[in-house]
């Protein structure tokens, strides 16, 4: 069976569907393929920034109907427990991927956007159409591609674009908890760090990601988290009282921060397919977000003219967009990483944050961005 659509979209996240949304408003006939069901849970630091939320109104999302959490502060420990305190210039909102996703892809049902359950198997380009097969043995013809497939899929080895094996670890689990719902905390242990933040239902979500050498010595995650976590006190108290939500912690192996490119056999990457911001930035929702409303504005400026662009000026113009919004983001987010996971390094932040505190939000605005107004 073959079928053809203007663009096809792979990966139903946050990018993807976002994407798929902001396309079919405009009139412009879109495919997503998605391998998984909604609802369903990722591994996910569930904080975003209050940026997107412009964006979010234009695309129809009232995120206050889904009781998203207003989040207003930030409070950083170091190993051992000194805490770091600052307000976030923006502002956020907590909310689980379980409830958002969903709600995007019933969205996106209703917009007429072609929802389809599969799993990508192959892509191919020739003479300005593209060829995707599925598991499913479909076949799907199309003018443009939207690489939506998250930070590990398996379409990349397709592409020929798999990154270096990784050596990080992460793991993400919701608690019934007493936290404070009007911040995101981020507390640093021996290899790793992990955050926490309220999201709907008061579930407080908890997310770390560890470098595997640090785990690798220990039976399982309890014995991990009991040994390794609890070296910070505020880890200690938190994980000691605090009841699980699911059966059994989520996992994610290999998460790979290696630079990528956003255009790669002329599929425009969005989301973590495109680059990957450490999860201790807080911004990793946001940016995916952000990457599908640059796209889709060229996508939709290039339908509607009345010549259009060559497809080498539209890959130009969204590589050049999409290196303004995030480049220096990312490399900050490299930056700070080598910082909080280098004790004697966290040691002097945390001096030099005590002794001069503007110093820290000014620091977050650095892996921020600004209003996303459409």
């Amino acid at each position: 069976m073959n079928n053809h659509s203007h663009i096809l979209v792979i990966g139903g996240g946050l990018a993807g569907l976002c994407s798929a949304i902001h396309l079919a408003k405009s009139g412009i006939e879109v495919t997503l393929i998605e391998k998984d069901t909604y609802p369903r849970h990722k591994v996910c630091g569930e904080y975003i920034s209050n940026e997107v939320l412009p964006y979010f109104e234009y695309l129809g999302i009232q995120i206050d109907q889904l009781q998203a959490v207003n989040i207003s502060k930030l409070n950083i420990s170091t190993q051992k427990g000194d805490v770091i305190q600052a307000s976030l210039p923006l502002g956020g909102f907590g909310i689980s991927r379980y409830t958002l996703d969903y709600h995007l892809w019933q969205m996106a049902d209703r917009l007429g956007v072609n929802l389809i359950n599969d799993q990508v198997t192959s892509v191919s380009y020739s003479q300005e159409k593209f060829v995707i097969g599925t598991s499913n043995t479909q076949t799907f013809i199309c003018d443009y591609v939207i690489g939506a497939h998250g930070k590990r899929s398996s379409i990349d080895k397709t592409l020929h674009r798999a990154a270096d094996k990784s050596p990080w670890l992460a793991v993400k689990m919701h608690y019934e908890a007493k936290f404070n719902s009007q911040e995101v905390a981020l507390h640093n242990f021996e290899g790793g760090y992990c955050g926490l933040s309220v999201v709907e239902n008061n579930l407080v979500n908890a997310c770390y990601l560890v470098h595997y050498d640090s785990f690798k010595r220990f039976r399982n995650l309890e014995s991990f988290q009991n040994e390794v976590l609890f070296g910070n006190p505020h880890l200690k108290a938190f994980f000691q009282s605090a009841i699980p939500a699911f059966d059994k912690p989520l996992t994610i192996s290999q998460v790979n921060f290696q630079k990528k490119k956003a255009i790669d056999q002329h599929v425009f990457m969005v989301g973590d397919a495109a680059g990957l911001i450490h999860p201790l930035c807080g911004n990793g929702m946001a940016m995916a977000i952000q990457s599908a409303q640059i796209l889709s504005q060229l996508l939709i400026k290039n339908y509607k003219g009345k010549t259009g662009f060559s497809r080498s000026v539209l890959e130009q113009q969204y590589e050049k967009e999409w290196k303004k919004a995030f480049g220096k983001r990312l490399y900050a987010g490299r930056v700070l990483q080598k910082v909080l996971l280098n004790h004697d390094m966290q040691r002097a932040s945390y001096q030099l944050a005590k002794l001069i505190p503007s110093i820290v939000p000014k620091i977050i605005k650095q892996t921020h961005g600004e209003l996303l107004v459409c």
